[in-house]
Order: C-alpha cells, then sequence, then structure tokens
C-alpha cells in the first residue's frame, strides 16, 4: 500500500469513526429529547390537576375558618370534629395512618402511598381548621400532592422510579399552588426526603409541575405568597452577630419543637389506645386552653398573629403556646401541618427577640420564621428560597446568615421521622442517620 492510500484508509477510518460517535450522540440526545417531552406532558397535567385541587383546598381552609371567626360555637364542635376525622380513617381501613412520613418514605421505596390518601387528607384538614385546630395546610399539601402523583404513576404504568418522580413532582405542585411560592416548591421537593442529597433526575417535571400549579392557582384567584418587611438595616457585623445569636436561640427552640411534637403524639398514643378517646382528651385539652387564656391566635394557622408579628407585635409568651396548641392537636389526631406553626413560632419568638436586641422586630420576625421552618426541616436551600419569596431580596443576607447557624445547631432532629440523614451537619462523611 503507497503513502497516499494510508492517508486516505486512515482518514476513511476517521471518518467512519466520528460519524458513529455523532450519530450515537444524536440518538442519545433524541431518546432524552423524547424523554422531556414525556415530562413536560405529564408535568403540565398533574400541575394543572394539582393547581385546581390546591385551590379548592386554600378556598374551603379560608371558607371554614371566616365561618369560624364570626360564629365562636364552632370551637365547640372540636370533639364532634375529632370524631368525624376518626370515623373515617377507621372505615376506609387507614387507622394507622403516618400521613407525610408515608409520603417521604415512598420516595425510598419503603412504602406504597395508599389511593384514599389524598381525599383522606383533604376532608381531615378541612374539618381540623373548621372546628380550631391548630394545625398548618402543608402537611395536606405533602399528602396531596404526593398520592395524586402516586395516583397518575400507577393510572400511567410507570415504572416505580419513574413513580417516585411523579410523587415528587406532585408535593412540588401541591406545595406551589397552596403557598404560591413556586421555586421554594420545587427545592423543597427535591430536598426534603433525603437530607445533603438532592433528587436532580426529578428536576424537569418538578420544575415544570410546581411553576404549572402556581400560574393555576394564580389566574384562579390566590394571590403570591408576599410579606413587606418593615425595615431592613444596613448589614454590618454588630447586626450580622445578633442574627447569630437569634439563629442560635431559634436552633434550640426548633429542637424543642420537634421534641414536644413527638413526644406528645407518642405519650398519647401509649397512655389513650382508643383514638376515639385521644381525640376526645386532645379536644378538651383545647377548650380548656382557650377558655383559660381567652383567645383565639393560637387556633388555627395564627395567619393574622404572623402578620403582627412582622410589623412589630408580639407577645412574649406566644411561641410556646403555640408549641403546646400544635403538640396537642396534631398528638390528638387531628390532621394538618407543622410547618405554618413552625413559621408562627418563629415570626413571634424572632420579634420579641428583635426587641430586646434593639434590631428591627419586624426583620428578626421574618429571619426567625426562615430559621425554625430551617431548624424542623433540615432544608437549607428551600429555606433560602422561600426566604427570597416571602420577604425579597433585601432580606436573603440575614437569612442566609440564620440558615446556616440553624441547620448546624439543630442537629439530627426533625418534623419528619422517615427523613434520612446521607452527609454529615459537621464533618465531610456521608452517614445514614435516621431523625430524631
Amino acid at each position: 500500500m503507497s503513502y497516499f492510500q494510508s492517508l486516505r484508509h486512515k482518514g476513511a477510518e476517521r471518518y467512519y469513526r466520528i460519524r458513529g460517535k455523532l450519530m450515537h450522540s444524536m440518538i442519545h440526545f433524541l431518546l432524552q429529547f423524547r424523554l422531556l417531552l414525556r415530562w413536560v406532558l405529564i408535568a403540565l397535567i398533574l400541575g394543572s390537576v394539582l393547581g385546581v385541587v390546591g385551590t379548592l383546598f386554600v378556598w374551603c381552609i379560608s371558607i371554614g375558618t371566616e365561618f369560624r371567626a364570626d360564629h365562636q360555637w364552632c370551637y365547640l364542635l372540636l370533639p364532634a370534629g375529632g370524631c368525624a376525622i376518626v370515623f373515617l380513617y377507621h372505615i376506609t381501613k387507614d387507622k394507622h395512618d403516618k400521613g407525610t412520613n408515608m409520603v417521604i418514605a415512598s420516595l425510598r421505596s419503603e412504602a406504597q402511598l395508599p389511593v384514599q390518601m389524598a381525599p383522606l387528607i383533604f376532608v381531615t384538614t378541612i374539618i381540623t381548621h373548621f372546628v380550631g385546630g391548630s394545625a398548618g395546610r402543608e402537611g395536606a399539601a405533602l399528602q396531596l400532592g404526593g398520592g395524586l402523583g402516586a395516583m397518575f404513576g400507577r393510572l400511567l404504568h410507570l415504572r416505580d422510579k419513574d413513580k417516585r418522580t411523579l410523587i415528587i413532582s406532585g408535593m412540588s405542585a401541591a406545595f406551589s399552588a397552596i403557598f404560591r411560592t413556586p421555586v421554594a416548591a420545587s427545592i423543597f421537593a427535591m430536598e426534603v426526603g433525603c437530607v445533603g442529597t438532592m433528587q436532580y433526575s426529578a428536576l424537569v417535571p418538578t420544575v415544570i409541575a410546581s411553576l404549572t400549579a402556581s400560574y393555576i392557582a394564580g389566574k384562579l384567584g390566590l394571590p403570591l405568597a408576599h410579606y413587606n418587611v418593615l425595615q431592613v438595616p444596613e448589614f454590618n457585623l454588630v447586626a450580622a452577630l445578633k442574627i447569630i445569636l437569634l439563629g442560635v436561640f431559634c436552633a434550640v427552640i426548633s429542637i424543642v419543637f420537634c421534641v414536644i411534637l413527638h413526644r406528645t403524639e407518642r405519650i398519647m398514643r401509649h397512655r389513650v389506645k382508643n383514638p376515639y378517646l385521644r381525640i376526645l382528651l386532645a379536644s378538651g385539652i383545647l377548650l380548656l386552653l382557650g377558655i383559660v387564656l381567652h383567645t383565639e391566635d393560637y387556633f388555627g394557622i395564627g395567619g393574622n398573629v404572623i402578620g403582627s408579628a412582622i410589623r412589630g407585635e408580639a407577645h412574649w409568651y406566644a411561641f410556646f403556646l403555640k408549641m403546646l396548641f400544635t403538640a396537642v392537636t396534631l398528638g390528638g389526631g387531628f390532621k394538618g401541618g407543622e410547618i405554618v406553626p413552625s413559621f408562627f413560632i418563629g415570626a413571634t419568638f424572632g420579634c420579641v427577640f428583635g426587641h430586646a436586641a434593639g434590631l428591627s422586630p419586624s426583620l428578626c420576625a421574618a429571619v426567625g420564621m426562615i430559621a425554625l421552618f430551617c431548624g424542623v426541616t433540615n432544608c437549607p436551600l428551600a429555606s433560602l428560597f422561600i426566604s427570597a419569596e416571602l420577604f425579597g431580596l433585601d432580606c436573603v443576607p440575614y437569612c442566609l446568615l440564620v440558615i446556616a447557624v440553624s441547620y448546624l445547631l439543630s442537629g439530627y432532629y426533625g418534623l419528619y421521622r422517615t427523613q434520612r440523614f446521607y452527609y454529615s451537619k459537621f464533618a465531610n462523611e456521608q452517614i445514614h442517620h435516621k431523625t430524631r
């Protein structure tokens, strides 16, 4: 073979090799593009459904809350409402409901979500708020979204790993519709299951479902979540040190809140085996507390108290009483979430701290909300994004600082006992730690 023939032969080999790589890359790209189109279509449908369902859910809670505010005799329905909740879970053969913990466990294939989860949590959370139980909405949002996501996966006959992706997307969409914080909802759904890792494979459907649900909810009349912080001082050393101290206190309070919630539930389940008697006992305690304190501030969501704290007004004892009311409500068997109560606790404590420390009470209330959220959920990225969506970018430096402190010092405590820590909070190493 001549020299020129050899060059021609090598050139041909290189040409076919390059063409083969290009063909392989093109086929790979087309397969991924097909996957993108599939996830976009599914996420749009799921986000639209949950946008409507989430809006309906918020409307029902708002109507129930307004009716209760105008008719105080509704508080007397706490025992009846509690028994109705127990009865609903009994007739659906879901007497050992684990709620949000089951949703989080399902992300690791440790649990299968029952079909009745979504409608049950929808109805029972509305009952809880109508009669005045101290609970939030996000527990219902995560269960609604996770349950409907799992239902979509079964209807489409998806593989188990794709069903888990739809559960994450559903959680994000429901959270986004109910709270109107689409960015934070996307991050939270991917971050909450395993601390230290993110489910990036679910990024496309989770983001699209979240944005779609928020858009639908907005078109149906739900406003974006936002609080106006009255005074944001210039970020300097003195202010930073005070915020660090607030983060330390909030980390301690987040631990106390988680311990009180879990211990109250455990004690009530152990001491009062019958669920009807247990929820009647909780109803009696809540009514007695309401009569003794002669206030409605600690029943329901407590949105008016959170708003007052952001404006710089809060009682020094409000954060502890909200912990007590929420622990009795959820420990007794009423349904709802723990995150909005954590906002209440963080806002009221932060406001009081701001007055004592000589720093803007409005800013400290906002920062306290984020610190408690991070401490009880162990989701620093979601905490940062939710601070930006709720309070604007001016508060982000303060929130970032308090998130770092609260995340570290809150240790391995958390609201969700099925949450797992894959990376240590204190050293650069992998661990497999259960939530305390």
